[in-house]
């Protein structure tokens, strides 16, 4: 059973792990749909995550046969891993987004998905709330919503940028 906090956000399930490496968790689109945050005003579209919608990998499947017929449950059971498109995915989600799918996929295969999933709660818990910070942007969208409600593109530490600049 997944552990929630504030009944809100799911902090613990392994089908919210992608193919892909991606902790759908983690992802806004998810995170406004747990949070059902388009109450506020947004209109964004809410994602269950991946392997929930049953689409395997949002990010990969339309480019992989095995991922498209669910041969594979993650490309780390692929012996093109990690193609050229996962590489590529993971070089924009480091550099913009604090994340390493590749990284990811790689802790799984060498610790297992129970550690995976304990590192993840640790590493992107909110220190206010517990809850779990996006990737895309670095809020809490529990504690730090009105910073996106003042800029709905905000991306990781703008106000710090924004105020030594």
């Amino acid at each position: 059973m997944a552990e929630l906090v504030d009944d809100k956000v799911l902090l613990q399930d392994k089908n919210l792990i992608a193919p892909c490496g991606m902790n759908c968790s983690l992802c806004i689109a998810y995170q406004f749909k747990i949070l059902d945050i388009n109450k506020q005003g947004f209109h964004r579209r809410y994602c269950p995550g991946c392997i929930p919608r049953g689409e395997n990998c949002k990010h990969m499947a339309d480019a992989c046969e095995k991922l498209c017929k669910g041969s594979v449950r993650f490309c780390i059971e692929c012996e093109d891993y990690p193609c050229k498109r996962l590489k590529d995915l993971d070089k924009r989600y480091r550099t913009k987004y604090h994340m390493s799918m590749i990284e990811n996929l790689d802790f799984i295969k060498n610790n297992g998905m129970d550690r995976f999933l304990n590192k993840e709660a640790e590493k992107w818990a909110c220190p206010k709330c517990g809850g779990r910070i996006c990737c895309h942007n670095g809020l809490c969208l529990s504690c730090d919503l009105d910073k996106l409600l003042v800029n709905r593109k905000y991306r990781w530490e703008e106000e710090s940028e924004e105020n030594n600049g």
